[in-house]
């Protein structure tokens, strides 16, 4: 059996433009963790940048962008050592008053995306035998609101995934030791 290779302290975050992912990447990164803030739009990072993250433009709905954060933090780190999936929004509406376009978008962003980009960094993870992904939900997703039923129906989908993640995840790591 391979030797177990140390964990990386690089920590890719999603949706980091505000709200939890902006105040997760300054907490994470006044503690010593090498943080990669990242958002569609890298612009809005600037403060990030300057509490010491690493910015990067990631598009959950963009395969190559995806690939390109998870190479960039590979390159300079050998894996991703921690996964925050973050990003994510909401709309509201009536059901058969939303558009199925932006339907797809929102499962795109919340559900797709975080799917993909988490298939990206456990190769690195795996390779390494170690790594941690956290994945962000909402009460949304476990309890429905008027209105809301798309944006609930992506956070019920994440807590799945979560779970089905994490028992696979446990399975493989017991296979490893």
């Amino acid at each position: 059996m391979p030797p177990v290779q140390s964990s990386s302290r690089a920590v890719l975050i999603t949706g980091c433009s505000s709200g939890i992912g902006a105040a997760t990447a300054r907490h994470l990164a006044a503690n010593g963790w090498d943080v990669w803030a990242t958002a569609r739009d890298p612009e809005r990072l600037a403060d990030l940048r300057s509490a010491g993250c690493r910015t990067l433009a990631l598009d959950l709905a963009d395969q190559a962008s995806m690939a390109d954060a998870v190479a960039a933090v590979e390159a300079e780190h050998g894996a991703v050592g921690a996964l925050v999936n973050n990003a994510g929004y909401s709309q509201s509406g009536a059901f058969e008053a939303v558009p199925m376009e932006r339907v797809r978008a929102q499962f795109e962003t919340n559900v797709y995306g975080l799917v993909e980009l988490t298939r990206l960094v456990l190769p690195g993870m795996r390779r390494r035998r170690a790594g941690r992904i956290m994945n962000l939900s909402s009460m949304g997703g476990r309890l429905v609101f008027p209105g809301g039923a798309f944006y609930h129906a992506t956070k019920h989908a994440v807590e799945a995934l979560s779970d089905a993640l994490r028992f696979r995840c446990a399975a493989t790591a017991s296979t490893l030791s």
